[in-house]
């Protein structure tokens, strides 16, 4: 995850910002534990260990549920952020500014799916589960949330880029997770990504997450379906592809021509691939980050 020095961010910090919780995230990062396990473990009492649980979960370090145990009804706590990369203001000196684009979940411009597949917007399902042909909706446009088991979808992006600025840096951002029929926490997907036709690389997703409501999924999207997925952020520059810090292949700006007048993303479930688990992409007022799929383009003049 990607966070910077602005106050919307400032849950994370102040999650971060206790010897206690720095704990509580190591003991998680090794199996998820119920309340009473983590209050043992560290010598505080239930209700402290409630306190710091919740402001783990408010800033989306870690989600909770409820589930029988031995007779009784357990908080479980599970670890969810991967890692946190936190950007500095750039020096003026530097000059870098960005183009952006907010495409909706909704705007692809070309797919191809099989079940199990959907879309729905803030209010309602588009069409009926499970049938590519409402993919081709004229009210997929307005869709804030898709699926599918395996296939691809593809989005046009402008791209704003004048012939006297230097591109660095493309960043793609998007709330991601895999498909499994109903939900599944371990079903793992291997989601391919490529720019402009080329392969850029691929990220495996560990799950598909419905035990727990979304932050912004709507109260009527009922449980056991996809909830919220995982905020990934895929960068293309000079050095490769990176996604969420770590290089996933050597393709640069270069090779995915960059300069062209528009791209083509695509997201895909290759037939081929070891995990074929489907993705889910969670658009704004899905999911935990309430956003669209964002294209930000770094550049110097």
């Amino acid at each position: 995850m990607n966070i910077d020095i602005s106050s919307k961010w400032l849950p994370i910090y102040e999650a971060l910002a206790s010897d206690v919780r720095l704990k509580i995230i190591r003991l998680l990062s090794q199996k998820s534990m119920h309340i009473k396990e983590l209050a043992t473990a560290l010598g505080l009492s239930s209700a402290i260990m409630t306190m710091h649980i919740r402001k783990l979960e408010n800033s989306g370090i870690i989600r909770t549920q409820m589930i029988r145990l031995g007779g009784a009804t357990k908080k479980i706590c599970t670890l969810v952020m991967e890692e946190i990369h936190i950007e500095f203001p750039r020096q003026a000196s530097t000059a870098i500014r960005y183009h952006e684009c907010l495409i909706p979940v909704g705007h692809y411009t070309d797919f191809s799916v099989q079940p199990t597949c959907g879309l729905a917007t803030q209010s309602k399902v588009i069409g009926h589960f499970d049938d590519p042909r409402h993919f081709l909706d004229p009210e997929r446009v307005n869709a804030r949330l898709l699926w599918f088991g395996q296939g691809y979808v593809e989005y046009k992006v402008p791209n704003y880029i004048l012939s006297s600025q230097v591109p660095v840096e493309l960043q793609i951002s998007l709330e991601i997770g895999s498909e499994a029929p109903g939900s599944n926490d371990c079903w793992p997907s291997d989601i391919s990504f490529f720019m402009n036709g080329v392969y850029i690389g691929q990220w495996t997703s560990p799950g598909d997450y419905g035990e727990q409501r979304g932050k912004y999924t709507p109260s009527w999207w009922r449980l056991q379906l996809n909830q919220f997925g995982l905020l990934k952020i895929v960068r293309i520059n000079n050095q490769g592809t990176f996604l969420n810090g770590e290089k996933i292949s050597d393709i640069t700006l270069r090779d995915v021509d960059i300069r062209q007048k528009q791209w083509q993303f695509r997201i895909s479930v290759q037939e081929d691939a070891t995990h074929v688990g489907g993705l889910t992409l969670y658009g704004k007022g899905f999911g935990n980050y309430d956003q669209d799929i964002e294209f930000k383009l770094f550049y110097t003049e």
